[in-house]
């Protein structure tokens, strides 16, 4: 991170993650709505764990990106060992994505050993990587001042929502607004740290009265005087509600389409069901019927059989 790629690549990688979670938990409940429970990840058709690599694939290059391609030595430390000031927020990086990493890892390795506390443990390890995301961001050593901090502080806002939710998951896994609003939460994560990229890095965004400054190694937005400032952290909260309007009609729009498309084929295996149930139920009536009939038809033949004999005695 710190840089336009170092957004935009795991904003895309959150926006595909949340994307492919709101679909799949849409359609679920669609499809089985009495029986709905949202696991933590989904598998694919062809290749069942392409989630979960995808997640190891961009925390690995992340990793690697953060400790030894971005710096210039090609390793974040001092000739002494110790951790310069200006990669302190490469190994604040690095290890959300590492949390990101040990998640996926164990993720596969529960689903293989195939425990009964799988999916509730596998949420908690989306939790805790939610967790330390929120947390190091919060405590971010790189100064979050002005337009940048204000990006970063409704960052963090969408980040707790994901961990509420992966937490609120771990008891309520058959809720479906629980996992309808943490597949939300990560797309808008993913959406919300795109963005960033561009405005923070493009000259071309950055809002008047502002500047792009070179400072500790990495480049950050300043404001030449209080009214630029509050002006531009005014636009990022306007900014911030259009895309909050913006990926609420998505969503609408998205469930709407995946109920359109599979929910009639849904009602329509249910009521065929529900009507050869009917015809089975009308058989079996009927067949009771017949039986009760011959039972009382074989009563009558039995008295008038006995009557005779009844009447000479």
């Amino acid at each position: 991170m710190g840089t336009l790629v170092g957004h935009v690549a795991p904003g895309f990688g959150f926006f595909l993650i949340g994307l492919w979670h709101l679909f799949n938990n849409i359609k679920l409940h669609v499809q089985y709505p009495n029986s709905f429970n949202s696991p933590p990840w989904f598998p694919s058709p062809r290749f069942k764990y392409l989630e979960l690599f995808l997640i190891i694939g961009g925390a690995c290059a992340s990793i690697a990106m953060e400790l030894f391609i971005g710096p210039d030595r090609h390793q974040p430390f001092d000739p002494d060992g110790t951790i310069p000031s200006n990669h302190l927020h490469n190994f604040e990086h690095s290890s959300i994505s590492m949390t990101f990493l040990v998640f996926a890892v164990f993720a596969i390795v529960l689903d293989r050993i195939g425990t009964k506390a799988q999916q509730g443990l596998t949420q908690l390890l989306a939790a805790i990587a939610f967790g330390q995301q929120l947390l190091l961001f919060h405590l971010h050593s790189a100064d979050h001042m002005g337009p940048e901090g204000q990006y970063h502080l409704l960052l963090q806002i969408l980040i707790l929502v994901s961990l509420v939710t992966s937490l609120m998951g771990i008891g309520l896994p058959k809720s479906f607004l629980v996992s309808f609003v943490r597949s939300v939460s990560i797309l808008f994560q993913g959406v919300w740290l795109m963005f960033m990229g561009f405005m923070l890095w493009t000259p071309g965004l950055i809002p008047k009265g502002c500047f792009m400054h070179h400072e500790e190694g990495h480049v950050v937005v300043r404001c030449s005087g209080d009214a630029s400032l509050h002006r531009a952290i005014s636009l990022v909260n306007i900014e911030f509600s259009w895309y909050l309007i913006g990926i609420t009609i998505f969503t609408m729009c998205l469930y709407l389409f995946v109920v359109k498309t599979y929910g009639e084929k849904t009602e329509y295996v249910s009521l065929t069901k529900e009507l050869e149930e009917q015809d089975e139920d009308s058989d079996d009536l009927e067949s009771q019927k017949r039986s009760e009939l011959g039972t009382s038809t074989s009563f009558i033949q039995m008295g008038k059989a006995f009557s005779p004999i009844d009447m000479e005695r």
